[in-house]
């Protein structure tokens, strides 16, 4: 993303400045000719639910006007945007960590493992993994073992879901699937507000807590309370 100011002027040296955003087209991939999934988590801030992982491979030429990091995207962007990559994507899978695994691990973990969890429903195997963000864990396909199976290469980007494609659409599963997720689970505790916030630690949510207590999809190991 760019950003640059206008001044704009008038006969009474009146003056106004105004940013202006622009936002470069999507890479369409890393290195051309091989297969490459782009990768990306959903949640991992959050005190409630588990956290999501998707990971996209798109096919040669794929656009989608709308088609950006899924946290610029409206709602209903990003739900018209999965409709079609769940048509378009060559393949697609979406996973999640628990809350207790999350406990059990740690988000960072948590995540990496989703991400993997989801690498493993893609069929073909990818060549190639961009992954957003500045970690990953080395993945062996379906799980292999790691000085017996191939390992598939990656690079992590930071920011990615604003320069790749593929992993901007990886972005827009893994939050349109945990939001929905959320959204269910709002049913069972409408008190903590989830269909809004899905989890994050806004004001209500953490109020919610401190009136109702913890439920089995909050966070023991984060700070619910502060």
């Amino acid at each position: 993303m760019l950003f640059y100011g206008i001044i704009q002027g008038d006969k009474g040296n009146n003056f106004s400045f105004t940013f202006v955003y622009m936002y470069f087209p999507l890479l369409p991939h890393f290195q051309a000719g091989r297969r490459e999934a782009g990768c990306d988590e959903a949640g991992r801030g959050c005190l409630a639910g588990p956290v999501y992982a998707a990971a996209v491979i798109l096919p040669p030429g794929f656009y989608h006007p709308l088609l950006q990091d899924s946290k610029l995207m409206s709602p209903k962007q990003r739900l018209e945007v999965r409709d079609y990559l769940l048509e378009k994507a060559v393949s697609w899978g979406v996973a999640c960590c628990s809350a207790a695994e999350i406990d059990q691990w740690n988000i960072l973990r948590a995540s990496v493992t989703a991400m993997h969890r989801a690498l493993d429903r893609l069929n073909p195997v990818p060549d190639f993994i961009l992954v957003d963000g500045n970690r990953f864990y080395t993945y062996h396909p379906a799980g292999g073992e790691p000085l017996l199976s191939p390992v598939v290469p990656h690079r992590c980007v930071v920011r990615g879901d604003r320069k790749y494609a593929a992993i901007a659409a990886a972005s827009v599963l893994a939050k349109t699937f945990r939001d929905a997720y959320m959204m269910e689970q709002d049913l069972l505790h409408p008190q903590y507000g989830w269909k809004e916030n899905k989890g994050y630690p806004t004001a209500k949510h953490r109020k919610a807590i401190r009136d109702f207590g913890l439920t089995s999809l909050h966070r023991k190991t984060f700070s619910c309370l502060l």
